[in-house]
């Protein structure tokens, strides 16, 4: 296997570890709602994740491994991608800051402040800046 392969293959497992977790938390209620579909069916194809994977994660997301971001930074950049996602599909309308807030939950931001922290992003990514002025205006929001 070429030394390149190895991280294109660990990106595919983070994909889908990402994916399988997302797929968790929309199921935390018991069901998927049609616009939770709808988003999981787009970022699916967003995440590169075939067909037989979709069905295979949907049908069983637990076997699947989780791969949580550990350090406040690697959290601010899956809430930068996953804000992104949520912010281009448009028809979410109200869903996409309740389900961003499910999702940001899920990355270990804390309840008290998470309504606060999802706002931001919003506002943040509707500007379109990029990953690094997002990481930055994120981390000194209360300063």
């Amino acid at each position: 296997m070429p030394f390149s392969d190895l991280f294109n293959s660990e990106n595919i497992q983070r994909n889908r570890g990402h994916f399988a977790s997302l797929v968790r938390i929309a199921n935390a209620d018991g069901k998927i709602s049609e616009q939770e579909q709808n988003f999981l069916d787009k970022l699916s194809v967003a995440l590169q994740i075939s067909k037989e994977e979709y069905d295979d994660i949907l049908k069983d997301p637990n076997k699947h491994p989780i791969n949580a971001p550990y350090l406040y930074t690697e959290r601010l950049e899956a809430l930068y991608k996953l804000s992104r996602l949520v912010h281009r599909d448009h028809q979410l309308g109200d869903l996409q800051e309740h389900l961003l807030v499910k999702f940001a939950l899920a990355l270990g931001f804390t309840p008290s402040n998470v309504n606060y922290i999802v706002n931001k992003a919003l506002k943040l990514v509707d500007k379109e800046v990029d990953e690094e002025t997002f990481i930055y205006e994120m981390k000194n929001m209360y300063k």
